[in-house]
Formats: C-alpha cells, structure tokens, sequence
C-alpha cells in the first residue's frame, strides 16, 4: 500500500475508535504487537500480542476509564510506518481521577492492515489517575 492509503486506513481507525464503533479492530492483522509502556496500578498497560489480546485490552481499557477525548491531530506516514500525533483526555472509574495529556502512537502496515502499535505518553498523569489516594 501506499503512504496515503496507509494514512487514510489509520485515519479510519481512529474514527471509527472516537465512535464507539468496535469494526476498528477488523485493521488490525491477527499477529498484531500492541505495546504500551509498563505502568503500575494500570491494568491494561504493557503488550499485548495477537488480536485476541488486543480485543481484551480494549474490553479492559472500556471498563475501567471513560473516554473523554480523544484527538488526534497530525498523521505522518514514511514507508510502511504512520506515526500519529494527538491529545486525549480520561476518567478512571475506580478513582474518579481525570488525566490528559499528549500522545505520539508509532504504527507498522503490512498487507493492508495495522501489525504494530506502540504508544508514547506521560505516564505519570495516567499512573497518578490510577492511583488511589492515601488516607493519612
């Protein structure tokens, strides 16, 4: 695929996810590498391989935060790669704690669908939510 079609597929993804409409996860390859930084008291954090696993993370992701905002905002495509950059903003239900902040999501194409993720953010802000306060 082109650069363009690889944009204009990751563009559809994110569309699709802000919707609430689950088919995003039909792009994803079957032996799809999902990597999120490991965090502490973040359940879903860290990888995830195989579109089962993936499937999980999402169902995961959904009943523990809220999704308030989801943006993304530059969508930069070299070769096979499509390098998003965007901002979110979440509600972690067990804490009732709100986080935002920026992201830059790193995506592999191979056959017309997405075969790797990997996630850069603060992950102070999205620990902290998950963080449950003390009491003194």
């Amino acid at each position: 695929m082109s650069e363009q079609e690889n944009t204009n597929l990751v563009q559809e993804v994110y569309e699709r996810f802000r919707k609430g409409d689950e088919s995003f996860l039909e792009s994803f390859s079957d032996d799809i590498t999902f990597e999120l930084p490991e965090m502490e008291n973040v359940p879903y954090a860290g990888t995830h391989n195989g579109i089962q696993a993936v499937k999980e993370f999402f169902a995961l992701l959904a009943e523990v935060e809220e999704n308030l905002a989801h943006n993304p905002t530059d969508f930069i495509a070299n070769g096979d790669k499509v390098v998003v950059l965007g901002n979110y903003k979440w509600r972690v239900k067990a804490t009732n704690k709100e986080y935002d902040g920026d992201f830059c999501h790193v995506m592999t194409l191979r056959d017309g669908k997405i075969a790797s993720f990997k996630e850069f953010i603060d992950t102070a802000v999205r620990i902290n939510a998950h963080t449950a306060a003390r009491a003194v």
